[in-house]
């Protein structure tokens, strides 16, 4: 598991992610092609090991390769929106008539939730933050957070 930067909370503004659902084996055509097509480097490549999908952030979106049944709990949610802080958007989100469905709770490199808007979209909210004694060599930090579903999975190392 790897990212570029491992703290989200000096962003001014959320990140969206759009999600991009890709067949089994086309994760890595299918970064080519998004790296190709917004002039960006990956950002981030993980996998969900409970869940058996693997991952990759490509600028504005987070491409999902699996299986249609390992996809099924990630088709749930509309997007992702990468955050400085989840708390302050859990409480508007609850204060608006969201419904939580996915609880706030710490994922593996920081915190995460989904909620569900009266219209139906689900989002899901993240924060990352470093994780202590994960090291890449050249001492920068290299582990991604935990993207998870409406089912409550949450993405732990690659393989």
């Amino acid at each position: 598991m790897r990212r570029e930067r491992n703290d989200s909370s000096g962003l001014v503004r959320p990140r969206v992610l759009i999600r991009v659902f890709l067949a089994p084996d086309t994760l890595d055509s299918g970064i080519a092609f998004y790296e190709r097509l917004q002039e960006v480097e990956a950002g981030a490549r993980f996998s969900v090991p409970a869940a058996r999908p693997h991952l990759a952030v490509v600028g504005a979106f987070l491409l999902i390769e699996g299986d249609d049944e390992a996809l099924i709990p990630f088709r749930g949610t509309t997007g992702t929106l990468l955050v400085d802080d989840v708390r302050p958007y859990y409480g508007r989100s609850v204060a608006e008539g969201s419904e939580i469905v996915f609880p706030l709770q710490e994922v593996p490199a920081g915190a995460a939730f989904n909620a569900r808007r009266p219209d139906g979209t689900v989002a899901e909210y993240v924060h990352h933050r470093p994780t202590p004694g994960r090291r890449r060599p050249g001492g920068r930090h290299a582990e991604f957070a935990g993207v998870h579903a409406v089912a409550g999975r949450s993405a732990d190392d690659a393989a």
